[in-house]
């Protein structure tokens, strides 16, 4: 068989590329080499001291199936023009473990995901952004937000820096997904889940499953109140529970006086129970929404403001208590200003920075 050379490197870069590289070399070698091939194929094992370790996963692997770890001995027990190959006694055995070698090498492609990882994302004001994980989660970012990402074979963390973040966590009992945020750690399995970081709050929402929500200092329950407080319910209903969890529709807004670890001051958290309409309502953000209800119009004022730069400021407390309702985009302050004007007899006065509303004359 003629070599492969060109089309193999000896520096894998990623974690990723080594493995695939790995496994081929690990099908090549079961297989049988050329004189050239093992010259190349001890090139690449002194290349890199995790080369022959990854090459040795897999030979524990293919143990497993079916003690077939013996046959690259038989493969190597004849020679037969130019390659080794197996005896003829063992022809169809051989080809039926290259079958499940090769059913294998799919399935483990296909679920296989690094054990170690870091990274970090941020958004600019304005900016949303869809981050897929390793492991298979799906963070989206909100407007200026931040994330930073550390997954160990034990644990799946990620930090809120600053900013909101929707995670859809992939499903894996034996690798917890921890999200940290601002002294409050959300644990889950396998869920979905809105967290939003405010100076003085952290606010949890759950779309999807259910979430522990302890203080990252002492590793406490901050569901105060028990399994029946505020839609809250047991992890495990039918032994007395050690941690209650936030389940779907509900959502947890936890107050510090200090959010800064160390945490010496006391914690207050409040559970309410969010309908699906106001779930959709508040996770609008996701499709470049912002959607009100009967708002203060310092509500609204407040979140437009997270998404531009050019800030809008109410110039008449008596405007700020006005409600109003209505679907916009958050980057249409042009738009939402010109219809308190036309609408709603508000006066504006724009300038560089700022744009300052009144109660109109």
């Amino acid at each position: 068989m003629p070599s492969n050379k060109s089309n193999h490197k000896t520096f894998v870069p990623g974690a990723i590329e080594l493995e695939q590289a790995a496994l081929a070399w690990f099908a090549r070698c079961n297989r049988g080499l050329t004189s050239e091939e093992e010259t190349e194929f001890e090139e690449w094992l002194a290349a890199k001291p995790e080369h022959a370790r990854m090459l040795n996963e897999f030979d524990g692997t293919w143990e497993l199936l079916g003690r077939a770890g013996e046959a690259p001995a038989a493969v190597a027990a004849q020679p037969a023009g130019g390659l080794y190959r197996p005896r003829s006694q063992l022809v169809h055995i051989w080809v039926a473990l290259t079958a499940i070698a090769a059913a294998f090498a799919v399935a483990y492609l296909g679920w296989w995901r690094p054990a170690h990882y870091s990274g970090d994302t941020v958004t600019e004001v304005g900016g949303l952004r869809t981050l897929r994980l390793p492991d298979g989660s799906i963070v989206t970012l909100n407007t200026d937000s931040a994330v930073s990402a550390v997954f160990s074979p034990d644990e799946r963390r990620v930090r809120l820096e600053r900013g909101e973040a929707h995670f859809a966590v992939a499903k894996n009992p034996a690798r917890p997904f921890v999200v940290d945020v601002g002294g409050v750690l959300v644990r889950a399995v396998g869920t979905a889940f809105n967290v939003r970081l405010e100076p003085k709050t952290v606010a949890i929402l759950v779309t999807e499953g259910s979430v522990r929500v302890d203080d990252s200092q002492s590793g406490r329950s901050l569901l105060v109140g028990g399994a029946d407080s505020g839609g809250m319910r047991p992890t495990a209903p039918s032994k007395t529970p050690e941690y209650p969890v936030l389940s779907s529709g509900r959502k947890v807004v936890v107050a510090r006086p200090n959010l800064a670890p160390p945490l010496a001051e006391p914690v207050e958290s409040t559970v309410t129970l969010v309908s699906l309409t106001e779930i959709h309502r508040q996770m609008a953000w996701r499709e470049r929404r912002l959607d009100f209800v009967s708002a203060p119009l310092a509500d609204i004022i407040q979140e437009f403001n997270r998404y531009n730069r050019h800030k809008l400021v109410i110039g008449d407390p008596v405007l700020a208590t006005r409600r109003f309702g209505g679907s916009f985009k958050p980057d249409d302050q042009e738009g939402f200003v010109r219809m308190l004007r036309e609408s709603f007899d508000v006066d504006a006065e724009v300038s560089e920075r700022q744009t300052v509303l009144r109660a109109g004359r």
